[in-house]
């Protein structure tokens, strides 16, 4: 599985990989066969968020560590190192830019943009 990863260097500048999520086969729900699962990551709260079609914010940096999963619309992510990426329906985007310059999000089209963001 992959995942979208915004970090930051040591001069707090935001930049894009693309990361590839660990999973090895698990009996993770009895009696069903065993899956490929990645190890747990602690998670402190879970919200939903709804960027309205037209939305643009300004820079940024994430308020935490959080991870987001894209449920309906488009939107295009600025890294502050100036890559632009596009998240869609089924897009996992993880952010870690929470002490630097930050990114700038936006709605694309006219469709209002639906998170589930779980914060870690």
């Amino acid at each position: 599985m992959q995942v979208l990863h915004l970090s930051e260097d040591e001069a707090g500048i935001s930049y894009f990989t693309d990361r590839a999520i660990a999973m090895s086969a698990s009996d993770f729900a009895p009696p069903a066969p065993p899956m490929p699962v990645s190890e747990a990551e602690p998670a402190s709260a879970l919200l939903y968020l709804v960027l309205p079609a037209g939305w643009r914010g300004q820079q940024h940096p994430s308020p935490k560590r959080q991870v987001a999963f894209c449920l309906a619309g488009r939107m295009r992510v600025e890294a502050g190192s100036g890559e632009v990426r596009e998240i869609g329906p089924g897009g996992i985007w993880q952010m870690e830019d929470i002490s630097g310059t930050g990114h700038v999000s936006s709605v694309i089209g006219s469709e209002n943009v639906e998170l589930a963001i779980v914060q870690l």
